[in-house]
């Protein structure tokens, strides 16, 4: 029996399609199907097109492509239209397209199908253009998602949540290559110790694929007979999955292939044209996003590893003190930058603490970190003072920017820079400030306050620049937190609005004593700016990666800290607030005025707080026009909360003690006295071995407070 009768047995014709001369050639049986009379007869493409349905026919083309590029069947359903466009049937075509010049040429047939059948994934895809635009716009929906994919992980989180039109499948697989074997990037739907067989195969191996790596096509295997058929030595490993379908796809990048992907189906799938090229188009935006995603990780690893190198761990067993110490790079390039922090063990038994930041996030802002960064090292280690080791860092930079980067025709860089020298016996802290954004403090009842200290220009500009040193005390129980502006100022924030996002941070925090709660803490506070680390890279807060972070938090232990309730912090806290106003300071006064108001944040009575801040006024600007020193201010507020006391120094080094006068209705002076005596709870003036101190007291719980008392009664008991 001859070829054409057999088919014409089984209502299956034979066509051949020209697409370069225009022709078609269709036997007896092919031109039945397409409802013309049963003979051999050779078409117009334009006659042909007009008995297949119109969406059907234009996606010919598409199909044919896919086919020659994976050197496969070409396979199709259409629907037969008559005259008026009413189907009169359904044709399965498959045919072997070949180019030819000009065009293509396919060879193949033409087969009657019935519905399709329930349980199948053709039952589920129509074939009109309904399905044609679900396809669309799932894959531009994969495409954004897999675009959006940051990392490795976030790539096979992506294409493991793809809901494909019409077929889904239910396990997926990512190989690479390592050397001449097989490596599994990443798999979903499967248990942890699945991919043990598989990783070790080599490429060698009959394995779909292996295979797919090996000549860069896909393979496409409908039925586990199919599979057993084709690869009988390792159809036990998948049989054991109980999968009925499965798609093995090369994952090509920029025409090289770097691994391969497998979709597992628990529903039989035909693997029709449509769902061939959904396949196809998602392997392509995946091999993209997963290149895309490995050199970005290469890169960060990279990054990281040059900051690691530079960054020292802190040292955990200060006696008496705990350390904690975050660096987080920008979210951009290749993730580093001029941020860093140190610490430094000086030949006096005390510790340095740094932390500073170099212009710009590249690296040569990196470089210049490093180097900065041994510099300052060294500086210390020769035992200078904190002023003299910031100047002698300064004229450092100020070299290199002469002679290496406008030499080079490179901008100058300059760094900001906090070196702080701690005595852990006493908690006492030299502080030098080169533009440096001032110490938070939090004291032992959660209150934190920013310590303002002299300073001077960032490192690098001036070489000879000077800078003043600023002495404070951390008390037992007290923490204090020096930072980069990048933990300050991103996310929109100013200096102002982002102090107080990191304040509440501070003060929210709960110490438990279990000796974490520092590094807890430290977490908080980069949280507050990036988010948990689910959201680093993606997510509505990856737009606040814009600048590096380095955090540096030293606690003072206070008795029993670590232990019970108390936690970092003392039980029965003193709220204290030290600040020094020089001769040449004058504008520190807002200062002062400042510090007193926030220490008394939460005092009951705000006419209070607004005496403090004006009694305060006026004893430091007495000391700077009546002596020649520095104004020494010290607040102080003890007690339970309700019934607190707060007493506030103003010391001098003049031993003038201050007269009453009697200041005329013109007079712009001479009333300090007299606002101490109609304010205060009581007051005073203390002479001391080396000047004296005015002082003032105030009480929350004012009915118990006493009678203002003048210098010439003496002070309140």
């Amino acid at each position: 029996m001859r070829t054409e009768d057999l088919l014409a047995a089984i209502a299956t014709g034979l066509w051949r399609w020209d697409n370069a001369a225009g022709r078609v050639t269709l036997d007896s049986e092919a031109a039945r199907l397409l409802g013309l009379p049963a003979a051999p007869v050779e078409l117009t493409e334009a006659a042909v097109r007009s008995r297949f349905h119109p969406v059907d026919f234009a996606e010919i083309n598409g199909i044919v492509q896919l086919a020659l590029a994976e050197k496969t069947l070409a396979e199709a359903r259409l629907r037969i239209v008559d005259e008026r466009g009413r189907v009169q049937r359904i044709v399965r075509s498959r045919s072997r397209p070949r180019i030819v010049d000009g065009g293509f040429e396919l060879v193949g047939t033409l087969q009657e199908v019935p519905e399709p059948q329930p349980g199948t994934s053709a039952a589920h895809t129509p074939i009109t253009g309904d399905w044609r635009r679900s396809r669309e716009a799932f894959l531009l929906d994969a495409g954004r998602g897999l675009a959006e994919a940051r990392s490795t992980a976030e790539v096979l989180r992506v294409a493991a949540g793809l809901s494909m039109p019409g077929f889904m499948p239910d396990g997926l697989a990512v190989f690479g290559i390592e050397g001449d074997r097989l490596s599994v990037i990443g798999h979903h739907g499967h248990h942890g110790d699945d991919e043990r067989p598989f990783v070790a195969m080599t490429l060698e191996t009959d394995y779909p694929a292996a295979e797919v790596i090996r000549t860069g096509r896909a393979i496409y295997l409908p039925t586990p007979e199919e599979y057993s058929r084709r690869y009988p030595g390792t159809w036990p490993l998948a049989a054991r999955f109980r999968r009925t379908s499965w798609a093995f796809l090369p994952l090509v990048n920029a025409g090289r292939t770097i691994g391969a992907w497998m979709a597992a189906f628990a529903q039989p799938v035909a693997f029709t044209p449509d769902e061939r090229s959904v396949l196809t188009t998602v392997a392509r935006m995946l091999a993209q996003a997963l290149a895309r995603a490995g050199m970005q990780e290469e890169q960060q690893e990279l990054a990281l590893g040059l900051q690691r190198s530079m960054m020292p761990t802190v040292q955990p067993d200060i006696p008496g003190m705990t350390v904690a110490a975050r660096y987080v790079p920008t979210g951009g390039g290749l993730a580093v930058g001029g941020d860093w922090y140190d610490m430094i063990p000086l030949p006096s038994g005390r510790i340095a603490l740094v932390i500073g930041d170099v212009q710009g996030h590249d690296v040569r802002a990196a470089g210049l970190m490093g180097q900065l960064r041994i510099a300052l090292r060294a500086y210390a280690s020769e035992g200078h003072h904190p002023d003299a080791v910031l100047s002698r860092a300064s004229r450092f930079l100020a070299g290199i920017n002469e002679t290496e980067l406008r030499g080079h025709g490179e901008d100058q860089r300059f760094a900001t820079c906090l070196y702080i020298e701690v005595d852990p016996a006493t908690g006492l802290l030299d502080i030098a400030r080169a533009g440096h954004p001032d110490p938070a403090i939090r004291m032992g009842d959660g209150t934190v306050l920013v310590r303002p200290t002299a300073g001077g220009l960032p490192l690098g500009i001036v070489p000879d620049a000077d800078y003043p040193t600023t002495r404070l005390v951390l008390e037992p129980g007290e923490t204090m937190m020096v930072c980069t502006d990048g933990l300050i100022e991103t996310g929109g924030h100013d200096l102002e609005t982002g102090r107080e996002r990191l304040r509440d941070i501070i003060e929210a925090h709960q110490p438990d004593g279990d000796g974490e709660s520092l590094e807890r803490l430290a977490d908080a506070l980069v949280q507050a700016v990036h988010g948990p680390s689910s959201h680093h890279t993606t997510g509505p807060l990856a737009d606040r990666r814009e600048d590096d972070i380095a955090v540096l938090l030293l606690c003072r232990e206070a008795a029993g800290c670590g232990v019970g309730t108390g936690g970092l912090f003392a039980p029965q806290p003193i709220r204290r607030t030290v600040l020094s106003v020089a001769q040449a300071e004058p504008e520190r006064i807002a200062e002062a005025r400042r510090q007193v108001r926030d220490v008394l944040h939460d005092w009951a009575d705000p006419d209070q707080v607004d005496s403090a801040v004006l009694m305060v006024s006026e004893m430091v600007t007495n000391v700077l026009l009546h002596t020649d020193g520095e104004a020494l201010l010290v607040a102080e507020i003890t007690g339970e909360r309700g019934a607190r006391r707060i007493r506030v120094d103003v010391a001098d080094s003049s031993d003038e003690l201050p007269h009453r006068r009697c200041p005329g209705e013109l007079a712009s002076s001479g009333r300090g006295l007299m606002l101490l005596e109609l304010l205060a709870g009581s007051w005073g003036v203390d002479p001391r071995g080396d000047g004296k101190s005015t002082w003032f007291e105030l009480y929350e719980d004012a009915g118990d407070a006493a009678d203002p008392v003048s210098p010439e009664s003496g002070p309140a008991a």
